[in-house]
C-alpha cells in the first residue's frame, strides 16, 4: 500500500502536472501582502524595556536574548536573539487508501515568510495557540481527526525538534494517521501519492519544511513485501531500501550510542536569558534587531494579509537570514551497503546538547566566502555532476523565517573518500538513522528534511 504509493506518480485524482499548475494558480489567485513595519506598529505585540518581543496574549512565541557558553568548537561564548515558543504544535498528515494505494491529503498553504507564497504543506499545521483559537480565528481544518485519532489509525507519532540555532528547545508533534471513512476535500487541499510528493520535492521551494519533516519519519522498508514488484525502483532506490533494512554496517548501534553519549558528556552547553539591548555586536532599531556586521540573521516586524487563512490579517516578528545556507549528506557504499556520513552537532537551542545532523550544515555564516570551511564542505561544493544525487533549494518554515532557503544536496562519495573520520562524525546505514529517528531529539530537522528527499524511482 505505502510502497505502491511511493511508486505511483500518476493517479485518478490529480496528475503531477495538474498539481504543479494548481500551486501556480493558487499563487496567482490568493491575495498576499507582507509589509515590513516598525516593531512599535505591530498590533497585539509589545517590546519590553530589555528589547524582547512578546505577544500581548502571552501565547504564540517571543523573541528573547540569550547568552551561550560552551566548550565545544572554536567560539565558546556568544549572545543572540532566539525564538522562544514552548508550545508543542501539530504537524499532521491525513491518509486514506484508494484501490490499494495510500494517498496523502496535502494543503496548498501560504506562510508570510515563504519564498513563493504557496507551498505544499501537511493536512494540519498549527501551533497550540492556533488550534486553541487564541487569535479568535477559525479552527484549523481537519483538527478533530488528529485530536480524536484512535491508536489503530496512527502510522507515525513523534515529538521532533525544530531548528536548534533559531528556536529555544522547540518541538512539534509529527503525526500521520490513516482513516477509512469519507473525507471531505476542502478548498486548497488535494490527494497525492507519496511518489508525487517526492517528485514535487525535486523542485525548488515546492514542498514545505513541515511536510518534509513529517514524511521523513516513514521507514519505507518496513512496508516492503518480498512479493512486491520493485522493478520501477532505480538501482539507487533499491540500494536505499537495502541500507534501510540491513543489519550489516560498519559500526553497530552500541558503538553509535556510546559515541554520541560520550560527546554529550564531554561538552557543556549553558544558556542564560540576557537583555537584547545589552548584547554586544547587536543593535536594535525601530525596524530590526541586527548584528553590527550584518552577519547571520536579523529580526524584522511585518504586517500580513492573506485571504484564505484562519485570521485574514495580523502582525508578527520574523527571522530573516543574511545568506543562503547549505545542508548536505555525503553517502558511500561500504561493504556493498550505502552509509550516510553523519555529524553530532551542538546548537544553542538543542534539548540535549547535541543532535545528529547532515555531513555539512552551514546556516549561520556565508560558507562560500569562508577562509576555513566546515569539514567536507569543499568536497560537497566541488562534487562532480555524476556524484550529485539530489540538489534543490528548500525553504525553511515560513511562519517564523522570512524567505529563508537552503541548498539541499545528496552527494555520493568516490572510491578515494576516506573511511576514517574526525571525532564528531560517523558512518550510519539508513536503518541505523531510523533507529534514532524513532525517539525524540536525536535527529535534527535539517537531517530529517534531507531524508525525505531520497528518491526511489
Amino acid at each position: 500500500m505505502l510502497i505502491k504509493s511511493l511508486l505511483t506518480t500518476e493517479n485518478k485524482f490529480n496528475s503531477t502536472a495538474e498539481l504543479i499548475e494548481w500551486i501556480k494558480r493558487r499563487n496567482r489567485e490568493v491575495q498576499v501582502s507582507v509589509e515590513t513595519i516598525p516593531f512599535a506598529e505591530m498590533e497585539y505585540w509589545h517590546q519590553d524595556k530589555d528589547g524582547s518581543l512578546h505577544h500581548k496574549s502571552g501565547r504564540f512565541f517571543s523573541i528573547q536574548g540569550i547568552k551561550v557558553q560552551t566548550d565545544y568548537g572554536k567560539i565558546n561564548e556568544w549572545m543572540q536573539p532566539i525564538i522562544n515558543q514552548p508550545e508543542v504544535g501539530y504537524l499532521g498528515i491525513l491518509t486514506k487508501e484508494f484501490d490499494g494505494v495510500l494517498y496523502f491529503l496535502m494543503q496548498a498553504k501560504i506562510e508570510p515568510g515563504n519564498v513563493n507564497c504557496v507551498q505544499i504543506s501537511p493536512t494540519l499545521q498549527a501551533t497550540k495557540s492556533n488550534y486553541r483559537q487564541v487569535h479568535q480565528g477559525k479552527k484549523p481544518n481537519y483538527l478533530d481527526y488528529f485530536v480524536n485519532a484512535k491508536p489503530e489509525e496512527i502510522l507515525l507519532d513523534q515529538l521532533q525538534s525544530e531548528q536548534g540555532a533559531r528556536f529555544l528547545r522547540k518541538r512539534n508533534r509529527n503525526i500521520i494517521i490513516k482513516v477509512s471513512g469519507e473525507v471531505e476535500v476542502k478548498e486548497d487541499f488535494r490527494w497525492m501519492t507519496l511518489g508525487q510528493i517526492k517528485e514535487l520535492a525535486c523542485r525548488n521551494n515546492m514542498v514545505n519544511m513541515d511536510t518534509r519533516t513529517v514524511l521523513s519519519g516513514l521507514k519505507l522498508s518496513d512496508y516492503q513485501n518480498p512479493l512486491d514488484d520493485n522493478s520501477q525502483m532505480t538501482e539507487f532506490g533499491r540500494g536505499m531500501m537495502l541500507s534501510s533494512s540491513t543489519n550489516h554496517s560498519l559500526f553497530d548501534m552500541r558503538h553509535h550510542l556510546s559515541w554520541l553519549s560520550g560527546l554529550k558528556a564531554k561538552y557543556d552547553l549553558l544558556v542564560f536569558p540576557t537583555p537584547i539591548y545589552n548584547m554586544p555586536d547587536w543593535k536594535v532599531t525601530d525596524y530590526e534587531i541586527i548584528r553590527e556586521d550584518k552577519k547571520y540573521f536579523k529580526v524584522i516586524g511585518v504586517r500580513v494579509t492573506i485571504a484564505n487563512r484562519e485570521v485574514a490579517s495580523w502582525c508578527q516578528p520574523l527571522v530573516a537570514p543574511m545568506q543562503q545556507g547549505l545542508c548536505a549528506y555525503i553517502i558511500k557504499k561500504i561493504n556493498g551497503v550505502y552509509h550516510f556520513l553523519v555529524q553530532a552537532k551542538l546548537e544553542c537551542g538543542n534539548y540535549d546538547v547535541m543532535e545528529l545532523a547532515p555531513t555539512v550544515q552551514c546556516l549561520t555564516g556565508d560558507y562560500s566566502k569562508a577562509i576555513i570551511k566546515p569539514p567536507f564542505c569543499d568536497y560537497v561544493l566541488n562534487a562532480r555532476p555524476e556524484q550529485i544525487i539530489f540538489d534543490t533549494l528548500q525553504s525553511e518554515e515560513g511562519g517564523r523565517f522570512y524567505k529563508e532557503q537552503n541548498r539541499n544536496m545528496l552527494i555520493e562519495a568516490d572510491d578515494y573518500f576516506p573511511i576514517e573520520l574526525p571525532e564528531h562524525y560517523t558512518w550510519m546505514t539508513l536503518n541505523q538513522i531510523y533507529s534514532f529517528l524513532c525517539f525524540n531529539n536525536f535527529l535534527n530537522i535539517q537531517a530529517r528534511s534531507l531524508l525525505s528527499a531520497i528518491q526511489y524511482r
